[in-house]
């Protein structure tokens, strides 16, 4: 790498051995970024989806009151430190999860329709079809300039196939994200294996596992290009590298944490892919950072996220609650059920919460991580004893670079969830002229004076 008192580029990397480390944003940056018409005042526009399964304790859910005068509700109180980030909309609908004549298959349905708006295919086979969905409308435009266009992730192992729910294939449940209408995309659940894609150092599970045993980090490979670019900074950039650095060898030795703790547990012996926690909480929270890392190092602006895939059986012994999700989800109206099938959701929103804690602390630009990105957390039922795809569990937190302003409830009854999908894409700067049973647009207020 050469550096001159030129400004940085924004595509400014560190090369090493097998690694590419992308920088965060830095104020050295800021003039070659005028030029592009994207100063550290105006950053690049960044898209989230987080899903969740098996539906909600709706009466748990839902919020009291509209517009700003609104209380959080039990499951959503963990957000309040967030609340002038977020919307919460409320009445959203999904009628392509609907029967539509083909009978059972909500969950199926549920994931595959998230979204695109559009009733999948109901087969067995590989001739599976949905559309396009927005995370991927997003990514052909936003991903252009990154390294990655988009990211793909889950919690659980998706390995299923055929037939998953009553005549669904499994990949309609293994995936929310899909390229085209018979390209769905997988995801990748191994922390591991997500830090290779986006910082080098790929290889085989064996491979990797030596890796590991030499206790080596990434960011030894790029010692003398950090040096070099250090000298030509500021304060403020050298603090910010050396925070951003922090970060990402806090994540990689957490990876080789759990690596170790494997690899002791003879994971030669088992097919468990290395870099992955022994616990959910960790895990999910491991994920959240690495997308964290991937926002800001702009490795990628589009990531989908699977925190449990439809039907899944998990149990959430860490919060007391040892009995599957996908049981409880129906409940038929027992209250010790309807307790902990909200004590599941409060604790999905808790993760959501830290990722969202995470993405506030991160600087970016003249603002941070939060008011620049657009993330929206929810699922594709509502009362899953109902396998209701009306009034959605959803929350759309985030400042969208000014383009969302938040601190209020929304009221869209049985309005097309597609309709607040294609405003989200008005406000990232992506055209688009339909998605789905999109029947327009809705109105969501615009920080003033951007």
């Amino acid at each position: 790498m050469i550096i001159t008192k030129m400004a940085l580029p924004r595509r400014t990397f560190l090369r090493g051995m097998g690694a590419t480390l992308a920088l965060p944003l830095l104020d050295a940056m800021t003039p070659a970024l005028t030029a592009l018409a994207k100063t550290a005042a105006a950053p690049v526009p960044r898209l989230g989806f987080v899903y969740i399964p098996n539906g909600a304790n709706m009466a748990s859910w839902a919020p009291k009151g509209t517009g700003t005068n609104f209380e959080f509700s039990p499951t959503l109180n963990p957000l309040a430190p967030f609340r002038e980030h977020l919307i919460i909309p409320t009445g959203l609908a999904h009628r392509q999860a609907e029967a539509l004549g083909d009978g059972n298959g909500d969950h199926a349905r549920a994931s595959a329709v998230w979204l695109n708006g559009v009733h999948p295919k109901r087969t067995e086979g590989a001739d599976v079809q949905a559309a396009t969905t927005v995370d991927q409308i997003a990514a052909k435009h936003l991903g252009a300039q990154t390294p990655l266009t988009s990211l793909e992730l889950a919690l659980e192992q998706i390995d299923l196939v055929g037939n998953c729910d009553n005549g669904y294939s499994c990949v309609y449940m293994n995936t929310i994200s899909w390229r085209t209408a018979t390209s769905p995309l997988p995801t990748e659940n191994n922390p591991r294996v997500v830090f290779e894609r986006m910082f080098g150092d790929g290889g085989t599970a064996a491979e990797r596992l030596a890796q590991m045993k030499r206790d080596s980090s990434i960011l030894d490979s790029v010692t003398q290009d950090m040096a070099r670019l250090q000298k030509s900074l500021g304060a403020g950039d050298r603090s910010t590298i050396s925070e951003y650095l922090d970060s990402v060898r806090d994540v990689e030795q957490r990876i080789q944490k759990a690596e170790r703790r494997n690899d002791e547990e003879l994971i030669t012996a088992v097919d468990r892919p290395v870099g992955i926690p022994d616990a959910y909480d960790d895990h999910a929270k491991l994920m959240f950072d690495l997308q964290v890392l991937a926002y800001r190092a702009d490795i990628t602006r589009v990531i989908t996220f699977l925190l449990g895939r439809e039907f899944s059986p998990r149990t959430y012994p860490n919060i007391g609650v040892p009995d599957q999700h996908h049981g409880l989800s129906h409940h038929g109206h027992d209250e010790e059920k309807l307790r902990k099938y909200a004590k599941i959701n409060t604790y999905h929103i808790g993760l959501f919460a830290y990722f969202l804690e995470k993405l506030k602390a991160t600087p970016d630009g003249d603002g941070t991580l939060l008011d620049h990105v657009a993330l929206l957390y929810g699922g594709g039922i509502s009362d899953g004893d109902l396998h209701s795809h009306l009034d959605l569990p959803l929350v759309l937190a985030g400042g969208g670079g000014g383009q969302l302003k938040g601190g209020r409830v929304l009221n869209f009854p049985e309005v097309p969830l597609t309709n607040m999908l294609m405003t989200l894409l008005d406000k990232v700067g992506v055209p688009s002229d339909t998605l789905g049973d999109s029947t327009g647009r809705i109105d969501i207020p615009t920080l003033s004076g951007v």
